[in-house]
């Protein structure tokens, strides 16, 4: 590989970044972790269409490892295959704080979170994985943990209303035990930073300050990486949320896109009450 080309490889702002090869390398160690560590039970693959684009839109879980979506991971490639890809949209920070885990997501599928990469994404016939609530919610409190939590953000309902694309919830329970987040002190941390106390590091607002206990730390202060515990998670992939209308004119309709967010929000909230129910049975 040239120089020229190695200072371009795995900046996320491509689809062909991904390296199949590299997935397959992983997928032995996925299926440990699968079938002995977290001993996932999953269930709904039957709503993913043979072909044709969709969003995927995912609650996440467990802090920065994040678990239940690499398990999602290896449930799509042992399903559909490696060759069938799937593209997860990734907070763009990540290539500031840590460019060596960015350029191993990228070989997995994962590519910025910018519209440009959405839409190119769909129109590839590919599907594409995000999660709305991002740190709100892989860090939310663990009294919160089976609460849906998107913030508030509406980037891929436009998305999915621009490119007339399909939602596909997926959902988990578990997940947010690996990591028992006891507080989210943001606003504390933030009135710190203002009064020059507390720099955020990379100059990069964190939108969450969690305390919490989990290894390797024990007990934990601010969004740390984590090595999740050994819980049992259950996966979901719940069926597809189709809207009346669609296009650009929808996508720019704010009121239609809130209501169409407070619809993703509720359905997704009522299969998460039932993914409780039936993980308890």
């Amino acid at each position: 590989m040239n120089t020229k080309h190695n200072t371009q490889y795995r900046q996320g702002w491509s689809l062909d970044e991904r390296d199949p090869r590299f997935i397959a390398s992983l997928m032995p160690y996925w299926e440990w972790f699968y079938k002995y560590y977290f001993r996932v039970k999953t269930d709904g693959w039957h709503h993913i269409p043979e072909k044709g684009p969709l969003l995927l839109v995912g609650s996440h879980n467990g802090g920065l490892a994040s678990p239940d979506t690499s398990m999602m991971m290896y449930d799509w490639f042992c399903r559909f295959g490696i060759e069938r890809p799937v593209y997860g949209l990734m907070h763009q920070s990540v290539w500031t704080i840590n460019p060596s885990v960015a350029n191993l997501a990228v070989q997995v599928g994962a590519v910025r979170a910018h519209s440009r990469m959405g839409i190119a994404a769909l129109r590839r016939k590919a599907s594409v994985l995000v999660y709305p609530g991002g740190a709100q919610d892989v860090f939310r409190p663990y009294i919160n943990r089976h609460k849906i939590e998107l913030a508030g953000r509406k980037g891929f309902l436009k998305l999915a209303l621009r490119e007339k694309s399909p939602i596909v919830p997926v959902i988990s329970v578990g997940s947010h035990e690996t990591l028992i987040v006891l507080w989210d002190c943001y606003q504390q941390a933030k009135q710190l930073n203002e009064w020059g106390i507390l720099p955020w590091l990379f100059n990069i607002d964190p939108e969450v300050f969690p305390i919490y206990l989990g290894l390797p730390w024990g007990v934990g202060i601010g969004a740390l990486p984590n090595f999740p515990l050994p819980v049992m998670i259950h996966t979901r992939v719940c069926p597809p949320i189709i809207f009346e209308r669609y296009g650009r004119e929808a996508a720019s309709d704010r009121f239609y896109v809130d209501a169409c967010y407070e619809l993703v929000r509720s359905q997704m909230q009522q299969h998460l009450d039932q993914l409780v129910i039936d993980s308890q049975n």
